[in-house]
């Protein structure tokens, strides 16, 4: 900070030049002045000199006159090249006060309204910290000193997560999306840091935040990590298995993070196997290559079996959530065909315009329907919103009243 107020003295004394120089110059001109009025005197003097010796008849009438005019060139010569004064109205004492409260006005104008904080900031980020810690303080500063730096908001925020401390983490990503807006990339950091504040308990608001963050944008990597992670901890393998199969397909190859998502991958398929199940032989890249494939089991409710009839037609179709009210992809079956899987696609498409790979989120519906109607019937069952990329199996029961 030496140099920056060892300049900013240099252009206070520039300031102050501009007040002290017009009093320099009245002082100069007073002298001038002092200077001409004894000249006059002198002159003066002469003059009566002359008069007194022409009275007592020394000098002559032409001795007088030519005496009078020597005195004149003389008074002539002596004030050659003095100006006009020019009197001030200000005076002497305003531009002395001036000079002195310059400096002071100016000192605090800049401690109140000047940014010498940010200045020492700069100066401190044009040195690599040396821990973490330095690093995060620096960081809190420069938001302390800029509320309203996204940018700022955002690193500090990454810079919480890398020290394990994601409830400060989230109230930091929560701040940078109420100033840069509801991006994707963002909404997955506020989303991760929340799942980690929450002790790994997925919640609503993580839920929302990662649906949004990939409506947005279906290949955002944290809210894709961040499912897998959460899918894993529940015991839901095979979508782990696929959510961080479609992650690992957005790295570069030479990404680092490849090695330990294969590694969860690997351990994922494990567990799965153990637990009976099978993992998937298609991968989820290429899955996703040929369009968005839905597999789901209809079932019947129980208390339901003894109300509908063996022919009664059973429709299974997916719509989007935030879209055309037209199905997506549907499928007809009856009651008698029940329980069923079946798999609704884009090959199954009603319209071409209208595809599942088109939408990032769809619900399932199953409809009874005695008069064929696949519009109304007698009972529904209906999915919670999903990702159209979904590779899992899901269960829809119908289970409710149609109205």
């Amino acid at each position: 900070m030496i140099d920056f107020w060892l300049a900013a003295g240099l252009l206070l004394l520039i300031a102050l030049s501009f007040l002290l120089i017009p009093v320099l110059r009245e002082r100069r001109a007073q002298r001038e002045e002092d200077r001409t009025a004894l000249n006059v005197a002198l002159y003066e003097e002469r003059v009566a000199e002359l008069h007194s010796q022409q009275q007592e008849g020394v000098l002559s009438a032409e001795q007088m006159d030519s005496g009078r005019a020597e005195a004149a060139r003389e008074l002539l010569a002596d004030t050659e090249g003095s100006a006009n004064v020019r009197t001030s109205r200000l005076g002497k004492p305003l531009p002395l006060l001036a000079a002195l409260l310059v400096p002071v006005l100016g000192l605090g104008l800049y401690l109140h309204f000047g940014a010498s904080d940010k200045v020492e900031l700069t100066r401190e980020f044009a040195q690599a910290p040396q821990s973490m810690e330095e690093m995060t303080r620096r960081l809190e500063r420069a938001v302390a000193a800029q509320p309203d730096s996204a940018e700022g908001l955002y690193f500090l925020g990454r810079t919480y997560m890398a020290q394990d401390r994601p409830a400060d983490a989230a109230k930091i990503f929560e701040r940078t999306v109420a100033l840069a807006g509801r991006q994707p990339e963002l909404l997955g950091q506020w989303a991760q840091a929340q799942y980690f504040a929450d002790n790994k308990q997925w919640s609503d608001k993580v839920q929302g935040l990662t649906d949004e963050a990939l409506k947005a944008d279906p290949n955002e990597v944290t809210s894709l990590g961040l499912l897998g992670i959460a899918a894993f901890e529940g015991g839901r393998f095979q979508e782990a298995i696929d959510y961080w199969k479609r992650l690992q397909a957005q790295l570069p190859p030479d990404d680092n993070s490849r090695a330990a998502l294969q590694g969860g991958i690997d351990r994922a398929s494990e567990k799965l196997v153990a637990s009976g199940g099978k993992v998937a032989s298609e991968p989820a890249a290429k899955a996703q290559a040929k369009g968005a494939v839905l597999k789901v089991r209809v079932d019947l409710a129980a208390e339901l079996k003894a109300k509908v009839q063996p022919g009664d037609s059973v429709f299974i179709f997916a719509r989007a959530t935030q879209g055309p009210p037209a199905p997506l992809a549907a499928k007809r079956l009856t009651v008698a065909d029940l329980p069923a899987t079946v798999e609704l696609a884009d090959a199954d498409a009603m319209m071409p315009q209208l595809k599942l790979s088109n939408f990032p989120e769809v619900q399932l519906v199953a409809r009874v329907s005695r008069a064929g109607q696949p519009t109304a019937g007698e009972w529904v069952g209906r999915s919670q919103p999903l990702a159209s990329s979904t590779t899992a199996a899901q269960q829809l029961t119908i289970d409710s009243p149609d109205q």
